[in-house]
């Protein structure tokens, strides 16, 4: 029986770099895209193994939907004739709006894309400039409806909350606009500011004003009021999806299965080995190899609870066991008691899961046990 996997593919080219970003992206680099394919595929024959079996695929970026069409369709092709893909492999695409075409949709679907992701982020033109995205709400319902047009039917869309300027309203417009789009799946996220970015030099200079806790935590709570309403189940601390659209690729990272990465910057993971292949471009290139770290017992445990933690469903005491060899009260029974008492944490029918109100505060759980 061949071994379950998933695959990671990292597209790492952009128009420009978003204020926000602090992912291994590049602009200006269109003339490496095809250098970039050639050691693609070279790095999938490195990697290609007869016992394993692609479970979920995820195409990542960057901007995969920048790459050309007949660039993407080498990537797919080579995929399909170096790996055993499962009949029912979950295969997902990240496309931008305002890069996205019909060849390349075309493209992805008949290369066994079956899910899409669009970086639609924000309803306001003055958010989404803020943001440095390239596109204008009018552009993600286009390529939502080329998506469809093409027999796409399974679509994400990534939004962003507790942005500079942004309001509940502002929050309360953008889910509507997106809901409008008969989405099956959405991604809220509330906004991390990382160091290097535009976004944290604006915000440290006093340019831009992030909105006060209570107000970002009144737009989460605005996300989870509305999506439940609408039919949508809250799977992970940002994830929501109608029955049966949950993302597998996602769960199998927070359920932290082993998987493959490909590309810049890539990480995998196997056994209790993490590598991440070169993060600069022109290291890749060269046939820089990976970095790999090995993962001692107490971090493989820690991944366990922090990833499983994210989920709704918390940590499965019998996956933790079957993972570890320990039960996870043996491992964190003492350090747990205090985030129980406080109400942050809970057991439930063989899982451990934060209540609602610990998912406010994971961090401080997460500091408990450390």
């Amino acid at each position: 029986m061949k071994k379950e996997l998933g695959l990671y593919v990292h597209i790492p080219f952009c128009v420009r770099k978003c204020a926000y970003c602090d992912f291994p992206s590049f602009a200006g680099r269109e003339k490496d895209m095809e250098a970039y394919v050639n050691r693609l595929i070279g790095e999938m024959k490195e990697k290609a193994d007869s016992g394993v079996a692609i479970a979920t695929l995820y195409v990542g970026g960057g901007t995969p939907s920048l790459l050309p069409a007949a660039l993407m369709e080498r990537v797919l092709g080579a995929l399909r004739g170096t790996f055993d893909f499962l009949p029912d492999a979950e295969c997902s695409c990240e496309c931008n709006p305002g890069t996205v075409t019909e060849p390349f949709l075309r493209v992805l679907k008949k290369g066994g894309i079956n899910r899409l992701s669009f970086g639609a982020q924000a309803f306001q033109a003055r958010l989404l400039h803020l943001l440095g995205r390239i596109h204008t709400w009018e552009q993600v319902k286009e390529s939502v409806s080329m998506a469809r047009a093409q027999g796409f039917s399974n679509l994400n869309l990534d939004l962003m909350l507790g942005l500079p300027g942004q309001t509940l309203a502002d929050m309360e417009e953008t889910l509507e606009a997106a809901l409008s789009l008969s989405p099956t799946h959405l991604s809220c996220y509330g906004l991390i500011v990382e160091e290097g970015t535009k976004m944290h030099d604006q915000v440290e200079n006093g340019a831009w004003t992030l909105p006060d806790e209570e107000t970002e935590r009144d737009m989460y709570e605005l996300c989870r009021s509305t999506l439940s309403r609408r039919g949508f189940l809250q799977y992970e601390i940002s994830n929501f999806a109608l029955p049966g659209f949950a993302c597998r690729h996602n769960l199998d990272c927070w359920r932290r299965r082993e998987y493959l990465g490909l590309g810049s910057s890539a990480c995998g993971f196997s056994g209790n080995v993490r590598y991440r292949n070169a993060p600069a471009l022109d290291d890749y290139l060269a046939g820089k190899p990976p970095e790999k770290t090995v993962i001692s017992p107490e971090d493989a445990r820690f991944e366990s609870v922090m990833l499983g933690l994210r989920m709704t469903e918390g940590v499965s005491e019998e996956a933790f066991y079957q993972m570890h060899g320990v039960s996870l009260w043996d491992a964190y029974g003492e350090k747990l008691k205090s985030s129980m008492s406080a109400g942050l944490v809970v057991r439930e029918n063989g899982y451990l899961k934060l209540t609602r109100r610990g998912m406010d505060v994971q961090n401080r759980v997460l500091v408990d046990l450390l």
